[in-house]
C-alpha cells in the first residue's frame, strides 16, 4: 500500500474530521446531504520545516518528527513528505479599496495557479458585501487553469469587505474537496466591515478546521483598511504563512512562493484521544536530524475537537 493510498484509506474508513459532505462528482455538482459520521478523527497536519537560514528541507523522514498534542506524544498514524495534490481556495478581495490594485493582484493569483501541482482540484472566491463563488454554477472544483483564471476575473471591483464571511465559506467549501490536504490563499487588505460573522466567530471555524490558510497583505502604509494583524492570525492559527510584500511588482514572486511552500510540506496523521483535556487541543511538532542544528517545524498551533460552530458564535 502507498503512503497516498494509506491516507485514503484512513479517510474512508471514517477517521477523519467529524463530518465530511462528498459530492457524487466534485468538480461538477453541488454537495448532496449526505454525511458521514465518526467517533474517531484523523488529525492531518501540514508541516512546513526550514534550517537555520530561512530555506525549505523536504528530505526527513517520520523519525525525524515527534508530535505533542497538549503536552503528550502521539503516535504517527500518516507520514507523507512528497508532492501530493491538495484542495485549495483562492479568496480575492474585491472590495473598492483594492480596485487601484486589481490587476496585479489578479496577475499574481494567476501565477499561483500556474506554479500550482496540476493535480490540484481549486476554487475561487470572490468578495466584497458578500461572498461569490467564481467558477460556473454547480462546478465546485476545477484542475482546469483556463476556467479558473477566467473565474478570477468574474469579481466586480465595488462596496466594502466581508474577509470573515469569505474565510467561512472557503473552509465549508474545503470541507467537499477530495484531497487530504486542503488550503486557502487570502489576497487583501485584512480590514473586515461587512461580514455578518464576526471576528470571533470566524476564528472558531479556522480553530474548527484542519486547513491551512496563507495570506497575502497589500495595502499602502496610510491605508484606512490596513490591518495586517487579521491576516498573520490567520496564518499563525492555521499554520500557514502571511506575506506583505513591499509593492505590487513583488506580487507574482509571492503567490509563486506561496504555491512553492505548499507543494513542499509534510503530511502528519495522529489519531487523537477522545479524552484528551477537553475540546481545545495544542499542538506542537519538534523536528531533529544528526549533524542538522537549527531546523524549525512550523503547523497549527491548537484545533477545536468539535462537530458544528453553535448558532450564538457568529
Amino acid at each position: 500500500m502507498t503512503r497516498r493510498t494509506a491516507i485514503r484509506t484512513l479517510m474512508i474508513a471514517g477517521a477523519v474530521s467529524c463530518c465530511t459532505r462528498t459530492p457524487a462528482h466534485p468538480f461538477q455538482q453541488e454537495p448532496s446531504d449526505f454525511v458521514i459520521r465518526s467517533d474517531v478523527r484523523l488529525v492531518l497536519l501540514d508541516v512546513s520545516v526550514k534550517d537555520r537560514h530561512g530555506g525549505s528541507v523536504s528530505d526527513l523522514t517520520r523519525d525525524n518528527f515527534a508530535v505533542l498534542e497538549n503536552g503528550e506524544p502521539q503516535r504517527i498514524t500518516v507520514f507523507e513528505n512528497e508532492d501530493v495534490p491538495v484542495t485549495v481556495g483562492i479568496l480575492v478581495d474585491e472590495s473598492r479599496s483594492m480596485l487601484p490594485k486589481r490587476s496585479e493582484v489578479l496577475a499574481a493569483a494567476g501565477a499561483f495557479l500556474q506554479t500550482s501541482n496540476p493535480q490540484d482540484e481549486m476554487f475561487v472566491l470572490n468578495f466584497n458585501d458578500d461572498v461569490k463563488r467564481g467558477l460556473p454554477a454547480g462546478t465546485l472544483f476545477s484542475d482546469n487553469i483556463e476556467q479558473l483564471k477566467s473565474a478570477l476575473y468574474r469579481g466586480v471591483p465595488q462596496g466594502r469587505t466581508a474577509l470573515n464571511d469569505a474565510i467561512v465559506e472557503g473552509l465549508h467549501q474545503l470541507e467537499s474537496g477530495r484531497r487530504a490536504k486542503k488550503a486557502l490563499v487570502v489576497i487583501s487588505d485584512g480590514g473586515d466591515n461587512a461580514s455578518r460573522y464576526k471576528t470571533v466567530g470566524m476564528f472558531a471555524v479556522v480553530e474548527r478546521s484542519m486547513a491551512t490558510i496563507y495570506t497575502v497583505g497589500i495595502f499602502d502604509e496610510d491605508d484606512p483598511d490596513r490591518k495586517p494583524g487579521s491576516l498573520k492570525r490567520l496564518a499563525n492559527v492555521s499554520g500557514g504563512e502571511a506575506w506583505f510584500p513591499k509593492s505590487l511588482s513583488d506580487l507574482p514572486a509571492v503567490c509563486e512562493e506561496a504555491a512553492r511552500e505548499i507543494r513542499t510540506r509534510y503530511t502528519i496523521g495522529y489519531l487523537p484521544a477522545l479524552d484528551n483535556h477537553g475540546p481545545l487541543r495544542h499542538i506542537q511538532v519538534r523536528v531533529s536530524a544528526a549533524g542538522r542544528p537549527g531546523l524549525s517545524a512550523r503547523t497549527r498551533t491548537s484545533y477545536r475537537y468539535e462537530e458544528h460552530l453553535t448558532p450564538d458564535s457568529r
